[in-house]
């Protein structure tokens, strides 16, 4: 019996420069030197904005200042009203000071907030990280990584409660020598804080 091999032969489909990308986006996928300090994307030098969870937060603390504030001072004019008796004009007078002081304050610390998420900003870079804030009085702070001595990342009850956390810096020279920056959410705080942390064997000068 003669046997008879055949052969399939596929014809080859050309490279085209799409399957070239897709190709060489295929080797180098998960080859990211894990040493560059933009591989997981944060020190990218993009501006970015405060998380905007940090508004819900500080208008809980600002009601909770307020009514610190308006309860204390209520009970003080009802004391002064019992003790000393005054007429209704006078009550009305006093009603219309508590009214006015805890309605501002409260009005000011509801509105500060947006103020305050608008005008905030960072940057990480490869080299360090630039904040910017302040509503009234605005501030540009640039902190290089090489003089960043240590960070850290602080969780109040609140901030644990938004899912927040405000990254603290700690720097070798004199002039900011501490710079906080809070309304970040909290693994953007961590990998911002793993990021500015000197490499190991160097020190901060």
């Amino acid at each position: 019996m003669n046997e008879s091999t055949h052969s399939i032969e596929t014809p080859e489909t050309p490279e085209t420069p799409e399957t070239a990308a897709a190709a060489e986006t295929a080797e180098t996928a998960g080859s990211v030197d894990p040493a560059d300090p933009a591989a997981d994307g944060i020190a990218d030098g993009v501006r970015r904005s405060l998380d905007p969870k940090v508004i819900p937060l500080q208008r809980t603390i600002g009601g909770i200042v307020t009514g610190c504030v308006s309860l204390p001072l209520g009970v003080a004019f009802g004391l002064l009203w019992a003790a000393a008796g005054p007429p209704p004009g006078v009550v009305a007078g006093l009603v219309s000071v508590w009214t006015v002081i805890t309605g501002g304050l409260g009005w000011w610390l509801y509105r500060w907030p947006v103020l305050h998420h608008r005008y905030a900003s960072y940057a990480v870079h490869p080299d360090g990280i630039e904040i910017r804030k302040g509503v009234i009085w605005r501030q540009a702070i640039s902190v290089a990584r090489s003089r960043v001595q240590h960070t850290d990342v602080s969780q109040g009850p609140l901030e644990r409660k938004y899912g927040l956390g405000t990254l603290g810096i700690y720097t070798a020279g004199t002039d900011h020598a501490k710079v906080s920056l809070d309304g970040l959410e909290h693994e953007t705080a961590l990998r911002i804080r793993d990021h500015l942390l000197p490499p190991a064997g160097d020190d901060a000068v």
